[in-house]
């Protein structure tokens, strides 16, 4: 069997690019993420409280 007759591998990312992804996850994505949920869970209470009343009433 020919030793380049095997399926080329996948192309790994290099410590350079791993380092930006992680630092683009970290201090760009998940931040974004946090507020989009948390104000959309925001908005979901108000919408609530807007069609059925405040709570306890």
């Amino acid at each position: 069997m020919d030793e380049h007759s095997s399926a080329p591998e996948p192309h790994s990312a290099s410590k350079g690019q791993e380092t930006v992804a992680f630092l683009f996850l970290a201090l760009v994505l998940f931040p974004i993420l946090a507020v989009v949920f948390v104000g959309g869970f925001g908005f979901v209470v108000w919408m609530q409280q807007l069609l059925l009343g405040p709570p306890g009433s």
